[in-house]
């Protein structure tokens, strides 16, 4: 049995290929439009706030917990990831645990290639929270035995998953030459990577889920709105970020990092269905 615990746009995936699968599969999610989604789908599923203690009592012995929840929204530590570890204790040993972290945990790279060895520094406090969230983890792996894997995930995008609205909005963009390298995964690719980890990955190890072809934020946008035929967002310099966007998109501009996948693709065994955007954008549309 799968426990998808944040079954939100990856989850949902997820769920679906696991089903197909013959896997039985529950969903945890937090609002009721959510839990109305998971349920057309035929996915049992509690409805709850993680952050209240006993919501999954009883729900995760011997489980395969993919846990996909984000940390709460402020602050440099996961208390959310705390909590569900404490409450281990009353819903039961995980049979093994997934953790979707991101690549922001390695801080900006200075457009270097990046693997799984590169020293983690987090920057900003959303990659410190996942990073806590890691070490958390692993702590738990290590005083209890449980199994543990986790995929450190770039920016993932998909059917319903692209800028439209910003590019709509007629927002600006720094200039491609000035753009920092991005990395980006379909979530398609996302979803066997998720598969493939909790059934083959090394209890303890983390891998890089990215597709390996590192681009360019600017480009990306362009390529967006090229298929979606809309206007390509003004360009703008990089000096001229601070008063035009938003602090969210300039923290990421401020990081540079080209990921290796090479880990991913050599000991869990995944093929990509789409190795790049050229592949991967216009199945998107």
């Amino acid at each position: 049995m799968s426990l998808i615990v944040g079954c939100g746009y990856l989850g949902r995936r997820l769920a679906r290929v696991l089903r197909a699968e013959g896997d039985p599969v529950r969903g945890v999610v937090r609002s009721i439009p959510s839990a109305q989604r998971v349920a057309e789908e035929g996915i049992p599923a509690l409805l709850g706030d993680l952050d209240e203690r006993g919501l999954l009592a009883g729900s995760t012995a011997d489980e395969l917990v993919y846990y996909l929840v984000p940390p709460p929204a402020q602050g440099r530590e996961d208390r959310r990831m705390q909590r569900f570890l404490e409450g281990l204790a009353e819903s039961g040993q995980p049979r093994r645990i997934l953790y979707i972290s991101t690549t922001g945990v390695y801080g900006d790279c200075a457009g270097q290639w990046v693997d799984e060895t590169w020293p983690v520094n987090p920057q900003v406090d959303r990659a410190r929270r996942r990073w806590d969230a890691e070490q958390r983890l692993q702590h738990w792996r290590e005083q209890t035995g449980g199994e543990l894997v986790i995929l450190r995930v770039a920016g993932i995008y998909g059917p319903g998953k692209l800028p439209l609205a910003r590019l709509r909005k007629g927002l600006p963009m720094v200039a491609p030459a000035q753009a920092p390298w991005t990395n980006r995964i379909h979530v398609d690719d996302l979803v066997q990577a998720c598969r493939l980890a909790m059934a083959r990955g090394r209890s303890g190890e983390v891998y890089n889920a990215c597709d390996g072809s590192p681009g360019n934020m600017a480009d990306y946008f362009n390529r967006v709105a090229d298929l979606a035929g809309l206007p390509r967002p003004p360009v703008i310099d990089l000096a001229e970020a601070e008063g035009a966007l938003s602090a969210g998109l300039r923290s990421y501009l401020a990081e540079s990092r080209r990921l290796r996948n090479d880990k991913l693709l050599r000991e869990l065994g995944l093929v990509l269905r789409y190795p790049d955007l050229e592949a991967g954008l216009p199945a998107c549309f």
